[in-house]
This record gives C-alpha cells, structure tokens and sequence, in this order.
C-alpha cells in the first residue's frame, strides 16, 4: 500500500441479546475473544487500529492494547461510533470493521481495500445470504454501482425484495468521511446515527463499489445462537487447515480445536479431542479418543490418551506415551518415558526412559505452596505409588509398588515405604459374619 491505512473496529456494544455481564467484543470464539479474531485478521493487513469501546469496558481496552481505543460514551449508533473516532485515525484510507464480524479473512479486506485503491470513492463488503432476514438492503443504479443502503427496518416491500444485503464493512478516504459523518442525521425507525447512511453521499459524489463476499465469513454475531453457528463455521475452517497442512483428523466434527493450536504435518488426532489454548504438536504424535489438552507440548513420535488430561506447563518429550486416565500439569515427561495408566504427576520433571506405574500420585500442593518432584532416567515407580514432594529420585532406581516416598532416592537405589503387612488366621470370615449378624439385627 502506498499510503496509510486505518481500521476502526466498532466494540462498544453490549450485546444485550447475549445477556451477558461482558461485552459483546469479548465473547469467545475459538477460546479466544471476538474481538481478538479481529484485530489479527485486520493487523496483516492495515498499518493502524483504533478500537471503539464503550463506558466502562476496562476488560475490553486491556485485552485490545497496545492498540489505540475511543471511547463511545453515549451509545447513538454506528455513524456516532465512527465519528467519535475521526479525531483518531489521520489521513489516508479508514476502513470500518464490526467486533461481531469475527469470521472475516485478510483476503477479502484486502479486495475490500484494493477495490478502493483502483478507484471507488468507497468501497464496502456485501454478500447474498441464503436467508436475507433483517441485513440491510444494497440499492443499486443502473450501471450496477450502490446508491444507498436501506435498514430492514426502513425498507419498503419492494427494498426487501433486494437479495444483495449489506454486511457492513466499509473503506474511504478519512477526510471524506470526516465529511460524511458530519452530516448524517437520525432519521429512521431507531432514531441512531447510522453509518450506512454516509453510503448515499459518497454516491452523489463518485462511484460506490461493493465487494460481495462469502455469507460464511461476514455473518454477524448477536445472539447465543448465532455465537454457536460462528464457532462451528470456525472450527470447520480450522480442522480444514490442520488437514490441508497434513494432520489426519479420524473424525473432524468430532475434534474442538483452538484458535492459537498449532499442529504439524503427520500428527493424528483421534474422534472427541479437545484442544484448549496454547497447544502445541509435533510431527508424529498421535492424540487418542477422549483426551483434554491445553497450555502443553507434545513432541514427535509421542502418544496421548484416549482419556488423558495435559494441563498447562506441560511437555511430553520425543517417544513419551501418556495413557488412559493420566494427568499432568506444569510437568515434563523425558524421552521415551511412559505413565501409561490412571496417574496424577503434577509439577514433576521425569527423565528419560523411565516407566511411572498405574496410580502413581505425586503429591504437589500442601494446602499453601506448591512443591516439586524429580524423577531421574531409566527408573521405575511401582504401581499405586504414592510421592510426596518436595522429592528427588535419582536414575536408575526402583521404587516399589505401593510405596509412600517422603525422602530423596539416591542413583541406582531401590525404595519401599509400605507399612508391615500382618496376618490374623480366620479372622477374615469371622468378621465377615459378624458383620451380617449385626445387619441382621438392625
């Protein structure tokens, strides 16, 4: 581009259809805020964003920082919205963008943008939705260019007729709609300021463009329901970039992915995984049925699950195995090491090759602090073991099953902490049948 761009993003809106305490910008998509999706679609494009927000949207100016925010403080509509943030933006092209419009590509605001820069005096997205229901209406000349845009709610029979609807984005020049805006006037069914209505003026003076786009990407966001419909749109397009990038998804209506998860080629992820934030694969790896991941690595060659459960902090090295009903958190499970069966390590650094036995629990947390354990290469936790930390076990070890470890395990050493067993002969059945002789009383 040879000039500067500008996007204003439109947030402050409450979403009161959401019925929801934060604002509509903030509800998540993808486990990440609307408006997030937003600002990094549009920073791959634009040289600037500036935010408008709403009163009291702390949460939301935090969450868009470092970039620029306006604040909304009388809510009177879209064109009040864009023109509180004018004294913002400088010179150059603005384009104006929707916090509830999530779904759209850098591609198509780049055509956005491109149709202005060849010569629209503006240019905006529109779209021919299946259903056209209450989006506003493109009223088109003779010569196929937009000569206004007419609310639903102001539409006449025959305005409603019109299958090109409006899907709000918009780019000119800044000094001109500095001019625009200045001039709109409430005069509809709402009583707003609506910054459709500056489509008309750009007309009488110049060509007005519309770039028509995929209903799937410029959809709106209002409603619970329509969040759902947004989130499954996004998960199809992520589960489509993770396949077309080289990962095999058994079953992909099945599998939750997040916005951040990056996957590389050869993994395999297996049906009603769920993938929360900043997670990372590694070529190879495979992630059985049922299995909870978020905040973790998981390297090449390694195998989760089914119904395991990485939580953040978590690194499964190169070869690892973990198995069914396993927990880790903020833990590192070395090279070819396996906790294969119904374990909790929680903040434990395992080495290499070394086998943790079904029900392994190291105890971590005493009610205040939080305590670490280390477990060297080429050992063996029993089964049912049970180590208190803080603990470090040294390589090469062997700790019996059953065991409660509470003092550090020296290279090469074995270590058993059960208590003595005892045996009383008979007495087994004789308790046993004094126990159904007092329910029998009872």
């Amino acid at each position: 581009m040879t000039s500067m761009t500008t996007a204003v993003i439109l947030a402050a809106g409450m979403g009161t259809r959401m019925k929801s305490r934060s604002p509509k910008a903030m509800q998540r998509l993808a486990n990440r805020p609307m408006i997030t999706h937003v600002i990094e679609m549009a920073s791959a494009i634009v040289d600037r964003i500036v935010v408008v927000v709403g009163p009291d949207m702390e949460e939301l100016e935090k969450t868009v920082a470092p970039h620029q925010t306006v604040v909304q403080k009388e809510r009177l509509g879209t064109g009040h919205a864009a023109l509180t943030s004018m004294p913002y933006v400088g010179e150059g092209d603005v384009v104006f963008l929707y916090a509830d419009n999530p779904l759209l590509t850098s591609q198509t605001l780049e055509r956005l943008l491109r149709a202005r820069q060849n010569g629209a005096r503006l240019s905006l997205l529109g779209m021919r939705p299946a259903n056209p229901a209450h989006y506003g209406r493109l009223v088109t000349g003779k010569n196929g260019t937009i000569e206004r845009i007419v609310e639903y709610k102001d539409a006449s029979p025959e305005e409603r007729a019109i299958t090109l609807c409006n899907a709000g984005m918009m780019c000119a020049d800044a000094s001109l709609f500095r001019q625009w805006l200045e001039k709109i006037e409430p005069n509809n069914a709402q009583g707003e300021y609506y910054l459709t209505d500056v489509v008309s003026q750009a007309a009488s003076g110049g060509e007005v463009c519309c770039v028509e786009g995929d209903e799937k990407e410029l959809i709106g966001v209002n409603s619970r329901m329509e969040l759902a419909r947004a989130e499954a749109l996004l998960q199809d397009r992520l589960r489509f970039e993770a396949m077309e990038n080289g990962a095999t998804l058994v079953d992909p209506a099945s599998i939750f992915l997040s916005a951040d998860t990056q996957i590389s080629p050869d993994v395999t992820i297996e049906p009603h995984v769920f993938l929360g934030p900043q997670v990372i694969l590694r070529a190879g790896c495979t992630i059985r049925a049922f299995s909870h991941l978020e905040g973790c690595i998981v390297e090449a060659n390694a195998a989760i699950g089914p119904y395991a459960r990485l939580r953040p902090g978590t690194t499964c090295s190169e070869g690892s195995h973990v198995g069914n009903f396993v927990e880790l958190k903020n833990t590192v499970l070395g090279e070819g090491s396996k906790a294969n069966h119904l374990s909790y390590l929680g903040d434990t650094t395992i080495g290499e090759k070394t086998n943790i036995g079904a029900g392994t629990i190291t105890c971590n947390y005493d009610g205040v602090f939080k305590h670490k354990t280390t477990i060297g290469n080429n050992s063996f936790v029993g089964s049912n073991s049970i180590i208190v930390a803080p603990v470090t076990v040294g390589d090469n070890t062997l700790i019996a099953a059953g065991s409660v470890i509470t003092e550090n395990i020296p290279n090469k050493a074995m270590a058993l902490g059960r208590a003595k067993q005892v045996i009383k002969a008979e007495r087994g059945l004789a308790y046993q049948r004094a126990l159904k002789a007092k329910k029998e009383q009872s």
